[in-house]
């Protein structure tokens, strides 16, 4: 066992519960709007998992979106109202791609959307009705034929010449309100995640179809969260990475329940932006 290693095992953790991927026959997917009839919501379906949880605050600066695939930031705003859409728009867009291109030594950055959660006990989370909820099985929201997809989408005039260089889905997360104590969100390390891990999973939308990955359980996988982040305090997620150089390409992330959240403490309440982030070839 190395020194990493061994630091690592000595952090504070708590086991919870993590919802990967249930063995289903076929490619996995998911309707984003109500199925047509006599079709299942979803055939993504979970299978539970006890897992460690490690505080990764005593190792933060140790992690880089390269390595592990996700990064712990801090990142003040002036935003005053997380759900007005105008605001985040006009305040917070501009302020996060600046933030990102800088620290990530971007030639470009593209907001294409965000998502606002807002934890409701016994809520579904459903598109389209109001803040989301936070999103509770292990997933990756691009894989590699929709990372690309993105740029054609988002940029079709430019695509061609932008996906010769290299093109990463970065999302800034961030809660809205700290510290941040009710299902926080949990990052799996990169290096621990191994290719056939990640299933290609569908996901349909009345005018699209995208793909996401849903992730099979592996108990090599080593899951870090940061404890009562604050609003201050944002996380840098890798989503999808064109580099084949063997850096970490996609990181795996849930909400998850900590066992140890006090009962009274605030529902979690939360957003994401999504980017588009290119270096020039």
């Amino acid at each position: 066992m190395g020194l990493q290693e061994t630091r690592i095992e000595s952090l504070p953790f708590v086991t919870a519960e993590l919802n990967y991927l249930a063995p289903t026959a076929g490619k996995p997917r998911t309707y984003a709007y109500d199925p047509p009839p006599g079709e299942p919501k979803s055939t993504n379906l979970p299978e539970p998992h006890q897992v460690p949880i490690f505080d990764g605050r005593p190792l933060a600066k140790t992690f880089s979106l390269d390595r592990q695939g996700f990064a712990l930031v801090r990142h003040p705003t002036t935003v005053k109202d997380f759900y007005d859409e105008a605001e985040i728009r006009r305040v917070y867009y501009p302020a996060a791609e600046a933030f990102i291109r800088a620290t990530l030594g971007a030639d470009r950055v593209f907001i294409f959307d965000h998502t606002v959660r807002r934890r409701v006990e016994g809520a579904a989370d459903v598109r389209g009705a109001g803040p989301r909820q936070p999103a509770t099985r292990v997933h990756v929201d691009q894989t590699v034929s929709s990372g690309a997809n993105r740029v054609r989408e988002h940029l079709p005039d430019e695509a061609d010449e932008l996906l010769q260089g290299r093109v990463q889905v970065i999302n800034l997360w961030r809660p809205i309100r700290g510290p941040l104590r009710d299902a926080p969100l949990a990052m799996c390390d990169g290096t621990t995640v191994a290719e056939g891990d990640l299933v290609t999973s569908d996901l349909i939308y009345p005018n699209r179809q995208g793909e996401t990955y849903s992730v099979k359980y592996n108990p090599n996988h080593r899951w870090f969260y940061f404890p009562e982040m604050t609003a201050d305090e944002a996380v840098l997620l890798k989503c999808y990475d064109s580099a084949t150089d063997g850096r970490t390409r996609f990181g795996p992330h849930t909400a998850f329940t900590d066992p140890t959240t006090p009962k009274d403490a605030a529902p979690r309440e939360s957003i994401e932006l999504r980017t588009l982030v290119f270096h020039r070839a």
